[in-house]
């Protein structure tokens, strides 16, 4: 950090009732004081009814409430101010005018409150991740789920393995170090290879979440295939409620991905209409047959999609390539009802919306079993996936390390992986672990 006192509008964008702007830094009770013309501070964590001015012109520039946050306890760990100001373009310019001709003040930098909300310890990387998902959240899973590590959900699971690889890493430590002590205990490596294989355990049990939790923050997607003509773009206007797809009688009328995006008993899913599945007729076709295959391997669910009053179209659906589950949809049974022709298919009419809603509940139910509620707390990024396997393959390698040295080396490593999920990496803590655990006292 610079030093620099930085201000910027903590509201979105736009004329609203109030704006809230916001002060962070060594000079933001001067601030405070300045615009609002106070002899003082005044009292922390309240808010104040002031008449703001610009010191420099003396000019008016609202009645607004101010409140004052004093370093330690504020969202940035810093001295605090805000401003609840009318929402006029006119009064946040001014406000944020006269802020800029204070000195040593500057406009924050995209996630710069934040930033130093981290840097000073109030919060720690995985809840900086829940605060960004929490402002992008869509659906009420993913609120959930954003909520709980913005709140230190997965920061409490961390620190606490973080704890037990400080002890593990003193034992070892201690082992090798201090061996000649007789204050430290014998058992020293077994003890902490007992620790090692517990926390793997635990680590091991909760990456099985990992796909859960970022299916849910990034959303899931459900792909609809089959032959041309079988009515996928119906069943996909009948997900969306509208018109998204073009729907006609010529086959091949879809030749792109067509997508929508949906809450779907609050979880974020997007339906994707894709181009019929034959041997395509010309260059445009092709493309659109080989960006269909594609999101079917990628798919997290497949609809298998065919019409009733043409059974050869069967076979096509169900050789749609992927590892996706997969629901078999007999469409068109209004016109060609027939007798059904697998266990487990769903007989539907997307005209008609006969079975629809029957369809919909299970891939809602589907979509659930493979995202969650967003109540637990799991990995939601690529980044804590790589660092927890990371730190997993550290401490397996452990035990077939051989000399005490390299063990701890191992944990060592394997702590260092654990401590970049939080931003939290600092060996000297190990030091600390051993003398606090050990009477070492010469």
């Amino acid at each position: 950090m610079d030093g620099a006192t930085i201000f910027a509008r903590a509201s979105g964008p736009g004329t609203g009732a109030v704006a809230i702007v916001r002060v962070s830094g060594l000079e933001a009770g001067a601030a405070l004081t300045s615009l609002c013309a106070f002899s003082s501070l005044p009292s922390a964590r309240r808010l104040n009814l002031a008449l703001l001015r610009d010191s420099a012109t003396g000019e008016r520039l609202d009645q607004a409430l101010v409140a004052w946050f004093p370093a330690p306890h504020s969202y940035t760990g810093e001295d605090m101010a805000e401003f609840q100001v009318h929402g006029g373009r006119a009064v946040v310019d001014g406000v944020l005018s006269a802020l800029a001709a204070l000195p040593d003040c500057r406009p924050a930098e995209a996630g710069e409150f934040t930033r130093r909300a981290f840097l000073n310890g109030r919060l720690d990387l995985t809840a900086v991740e829940g605060i960004a998902d929490l402002i992008d959240a869509q659906t009420a899973a993913q609120r959930r789920q954003a909520l709980s590590q913005a709140s230190g959900g997965l920061a409490s699971i961390y620190e606490r393995w973080r704890g037990a690889l400080l002890d593990s890493a003193a034992q070892f430590e201690a082992a090798i170090d201090f061996s000649d002590e007789a204050d430290v205990p014998a058992a020293a490596l077994e003890e902490g290879s007992r620790r090692i294989a517990v926390l793997a355990r635990e680590i091991r049990q909760h990456l099985e979440g990992a796909r859960r939790g970022e299916r849910l923050r990034d959303g899931l997607m459900v792909t609809i295939l089959g032959a041309p003509n079988v009515g996928k773009s119906s069943l996909l206007n009948w997900f969306a409620g509208r018109d998204a797809a073009i729907v006609a009688e010529t086959a091949g009328t879809t030749r792109d991905v067509v997508e929508v995006q949906m809450d779907l008993d609050g979880l974020p899913v997007t339906i994707a209409d894709t181009a019929g599945l034959r041997s395509a007729g010309d260059a445009v076709e092709a493309e659109g047959v080989r960006r269909a295959t594609a999101r079917a391997v990628t798919a997290d669910i497949r609809l298998l999609v065919w019409d009733a009053t043409r059974p050869e179209t069967l076979s096509v659906a169900l050789a749609a390539s992927g590892s996706a589950p997969a629901l078999v949809v007999r469409n068109k049974c209004d016109l060609g009802p027939g007798p059904s022709v697998l266990d487990d298919e769903f007989a539907v009419s997307a005209r008609t919306g006969t079975g629809m809603a029957a369809l919909i509940e299970r891939v809602a139910a589907e979509a659930a079993v493979l995202a969650g509620d967003g109540s637990e707390s799991v990995p939601t990024r690529l980044r804590h996936r790589i660092a927890l396997e990371s730190c997993l393959s550290a401490l397996d390698r452990v035990e077939g390390a051989g000399l005490p040295e390299l063990q701890a080396e191992e944990v060592r490593l394997a702590l260092h992986s654990l401590g970049r999920l939080t931003g939290r990496v600092d060996v000297e803590e190990v030091l600390d672990r051993i003398f606090a655990g050990f009477c070492i006292g010469k």
